[in-house]
């Protein structure tokens, strides 16, 4: 049988072939007769997960708290340096402190932008940094009272009132009486053994002999702080730093509610730029920053 001829005039050669798939006599779709021609079924791809969202997690959840932690100590350490400058002095070979905290900062690979920055800051504006004393009623009836250093004071008047109200404390002027104001020597004690620096102390003029870790503090009534400074190096020792700090007059024991309340409290405002130091009256909670933080001690200053 020959194959059908079919012309389509204008749009297509004459086709000799049968079409496939045809049964019987096939027709050009658009012609007369034309059998209709089903319209493709689209074929569902496949669709790989990006990986892109893992990685924006890594970072969210990885990166980004460590960057945080990251910022933060590198905040603590330069307010260390500027609190140990203002103590005894922005140079390091004439204050044992701040060379100590400078190796420190070594250690930790603080960068010496960082360092310098901190350090020049005290050296050009060694009196723009105005001294407060400002005290807080915390959880469970704690007391606090903050040595705040800044340039700015109704700035940070404001920040600490956000900072104790988000941990339930307020600033509270009536309880300055509870914390007592003593002078205080601080000595190496890697030379010095305490029996040694007893004795040291009667002739000096102090009134009383601590440690605190590999130091031994000197107490004497803020009056008396220079003299007794002149009476330890002419005894033959070292003062890493003199100045006067508050110590409360008794501790407070609170219950485990408001206990952990009031550390969660100190250690936010450990965490303050502004804060020089810190004392407190609650029993036995452990410190929080080096230098900066200053647990009850209730012994006895002869006052």
């Amino acid at each position: 049988m020959a194959a059908p001829v079919l012309r389509v005039p204008g749009l297509l050669p004459p086709l000799r072939a049968p079409l496939r798939g045809c049964l019987g006599p096939c027709r050009v779709p658009g012609s007369p007769g034309a059998v209709p021609v089903p319209a493709p079924v689209p074929v569902p791809v496949p669709v790989r997960a990006m990986a892109g969202h893992n990685r924006w997690s890594k970072v969210r959840n990885v990166k980004g708290p460590r960057d945080a932690e990251r910022s933060r100590l590198l905040e603590k350490m330069a307010r260390m340096l500027r609190a140990a400058a203002r103590e005894g002095g922005a140079d390091p070979a004439l204050n044992p402190g701040l060379a100590a905290v400078v190796a420190q900062c070594r250690t930790l690979n603080v960068p010496k932008a960082t360092i310098e920055g901190a350090l020049r800051s005290v050296r050009e504006r060694p009196a723009g940094a105005a001294p407060l004393l400002l005290t807080a009623r915390g959880p469970g009836g704690s007391l606090v009272l903050l040595d705040v250093r800044t340039d700015n004071v109704r700035r940070s008047q404001a920040e600490l009132r956000t900072l104790l109200q988000r941990h339930g404390a307020t600033l509270t002027p009536d309880v300055h009486p509870e914390f007592q104001a003593v002078g205080v020597v601080r000595v190496s004690g890697r030379t010095l053994g305490l029996e040694a620096a007893l004795d040291v102390a009667a002739v000096a003029g102090a009134q009383d002999v601590t440690t605190a870790g590999d130091e031994i503090q000197f107490l004497c009534a803020p009056s008396a702080l220079g003299s007794v400074q002149q009476g330890l190096v002419a005894a033959g020792l070292r003062p890493i730093a003199a100045a006067v700090q508050f110590r409360p007059r008794s501790a407070l024991a609170l219950p485990d509610g408001p206990r952990a309340a009031a550390e969660r409290l100190l250690r936010a405002l450990a965490e303050w730029p502004d804060v020089h130091a810190i004392v407190h009256n609650v029993q036995d909670i452990p410190a929080v920053t080096p230098g900066g933080h200053s647990a009850p001690d209730t012994t006895d200053s002869g006052q």
